[in-house]
């Protein structure tokens, strides 16, 4: 983070002083717009202490079993070089760069100039957290590496100590450095003794023994830097391990090095955290929905895709989602519940609520017809009156007008009635007897007109969704029931296979109030089309959650949580199924033998 550490002279190139923030891509095209300029003294020196470095840690790795403590490569390196660097004076012979003058003691604590604190608060701000994210994922990474864990917390409270009390002393930033990690790592410290011994050195230094590294070439402090960095450079094997485990994180660890290298560091971190966040959200309209069935002679729920010893519960529907439902893949979570439960409520719903139309149709063109069936008694009563005292007429005019009113009364019946029958034939309806076979058919049953009393379903040939037969003339409470009877069934589904259907919400740490109104309205319409929904695998939190939601009403009780899937499955074939499942047995399940 110190901009000191970023030196003028990389390997005998020699590159402008940049004060501002530049991106690594700049600093790289400076680089490469340098080679021309090499100053070949110091390449010289840059590659003779690269390959000296190189072999010495192959021998120290080579040697690792016999010797009792590594070889200080670094160290020894560092004086050779110096000793070198002031015998040769490669920088008055040679114009090697080296470290120069280094100031000895400490300066004396003083407040912090408060008036630069507007100007400072916004680098100061992504200084901070640049400098929290590096230290932290190298702590990570070294603990991956050794078997130990890192507290964040912990970090994040002694970054924030170490920078208050180094700004009384006018200190650049404290960061992890990742080069001096390595090193420390690769000589083989492991413990703070390491870190403290570190320190120890580099006071002493400060205060007493800085003027005998003026000679050090800088070339060599950049070499000792890039190769103890080899283990970084390795990481980049990470894309091709990524491409085959998970294609998403490959795409959040290429994003994180492009903007990186064209953004800089603060902003290359802020771009790939939040298109990181961006997957997590995309990973959540992408769950796994399946339903579950039971393992014979268990209480275990799996799923019936992945498992082949898995049974579906009769009438009972399981349904399960990986991920928990809130507000940007509750829509999805509904449509993908009516895909698996085979139940399209939308439709049901439109025609139960037209079948109930022209059920209220039919009571009311009853109700006139009994209205007409009064008046013509009425009148017949008026007339029987009139005969009473019959007028003074010939018997074959007054049989005449008597046949001629009575017919013209039948033919009007038979009229209405002729009528009404074509309009009752006019509804069609087609009723599956058996689910979807693979090949896209279905066995339907028909139901065949004839005596009210004795209509029945026939088994008729292959057919195709589409297909259509015409309900026979019967009678209006023949036909109510009907139609009560076949108006899901006319859907194409098998509907009358399910009554309740199972949300395992075990999934779920946490729900909104869009997934509560989602679950509220799943309650509501399937309740619809008597189809009964049960919640079972709650957690405490999202219990509370649906309390404070104000999810439960008189319709939609706390009756209606489980705590397991067997739970939920029992009650549901106790309430409305015929038989039960079988009781868990430990022998039988060991004697089964079920593989997943």
């Amino acid at each position: 983070m110190d901009p000191c550490r970023t030196p003028k002279c990389r390997g005998g190139i020699g590159t402008s002083s940049m004060k501002r923030k530049t991106p690594a891509c700049e600093t790289l095209l400076d680089v490469c717009l340098s080679l021309p300029k090499t100053h070949l003294p110091t390449l010289l020196v840059s590659s003779a202490t690269i390959v000296l470095l190189i072999a010495a840690k192959e021998l120290n790795s080579f040697l690792s079993t016999k010797l009792l403590v590594p070889l200080p490569v670094e160290l020894i390196i560092i004086v050779a070089a110096t000793l070198i660097s002031s015998t040769a004076h490669l920088n008055n012979n040679y114009s090697v760069s080296v470290v120069g003058e280094i100031p000895n003691g400490l300066s004396a604590p003083t407040v912090p100039n408060m008036s630069l604190f507007g100007e400072v608060i916004g680098d100061a701000f992504a200084l901070a957290i640049v400098g929290y994210a590096v230290s932290i994922s190298l702590g990570k990474t070294f603990a991956l590496k050794h078997g130990y864990k890192v507290d964040s917390n912990q970090e994040l409270v002694a970054l924030g100590l170490s920078n208050a009390v180094g700004g009384f002393f006018q200190c650049f930033s404290v960061c992890s450095s990742m080069s001096r990690s390595l090193i420390q790592e690769t000589t083989g410290g492991k413990t703070q003794m390491a870190g403290v011994a570190s320190a120890l050195v580099v006071l002493v230094t400060i205060l007493k023994l800085g003027m005998l590294f003026q000679e050090l070439p800088k070339a060599v402090l950049a070499s000792i830097v890039i190769v103890n960095m080899k283990g970084m450079f390795k990481q980049y094997s990470d894309v091709y391990t990524l491409w085959r485990r998970s294609k998403i994180d490959l795409v959040v660890w290429l994003v994180t090095w492009v903007s990186t290298m064209l953004l800089n560091l603060d902003l290359g971190l802020a771009a790939s955290i939040v298109f990181a966040l961006f997957t997590v959200t995309f990973r959540t309209q992408m769950p796994t929905y399946s339903v579950l069935g039971n393992v014979p002679g268990t209480e275990l729920y799996v799923d019936i895709e992945t498992h082949r010893e898995a049974r579906v519960v009769p009438g009972v529907t399981i349904f399960r989602s990986s991920a928990t439902v809130y507000f940007a893949n509750a829509e999805l979570y509904l449509e993908a519940l009516k895909e698996k439960s085979g139940l399209d409520i939308s439709k049901m719903i439109i025609y139960k609520r037209r079948q109930e139309a022209k059920q209220r149709r039919r009571e009311r063109r009853a109700e006139r017809r009994a209205k007409r069936q009064a008046k013509r008694e009425k009148r017949a009563q008026k007339a029987a009156t009139q005969h009473a005292e019959p007028p003074e007429f010939s018997v074959e005019e007054e049989e005449a007008g008597g046949w001629r009113d009575t017919h013209i009364d039948m033919a009007a019946a038979e009229k209405e009635e002729h009528s009404w029958t074509e309009r009752e034939n006019g509804t069609v309806f087609v009723i599956p007897a058996t689910p979807r076979m693979p090949d896209g058919c279905s066995r339907w049953e028909y139901l065949k007109g004839g005596d009210p009393d004795t209509s029945s379903f026939g088994w008729m040939s292959e057919l195709q969704d589409g297909d259509t037969t015409t309900l026979g003339s019967s009678s209006e409470d023949t036909l109510s029931r009907d139609l009560e009877q076949v108006s899901l069934g006319s859907l194409g589904k098998w509907t009358w296979d399910i009554h309740s259907i199972i949300l395992d919400l075990s999934t779920a740490n946490f729900i909104d109030t869009v997934g509560i109104q989602t679950l509220k309205n799943i309650f509501r319409d399937f309740s619809e089309i008597d189809v009964d929904i049960y919640i079972c695998g709650c957690q405490a939190c999202v219990v509370e959650q649906l309390v404070l939601g104000d999810f439960f009403s008189e319709t939609i009780r706390k009756q209606h949580l489980f705590v397991s899937v067997h739970d939920a499955v029992l009650h549901c074939l106790s309430h409305r199924g015929a038989a039960l499942l079988p009781r868990y047995d430990p022998t039988l399940a060991l004697q089964s033998g079920t593989k997943f």
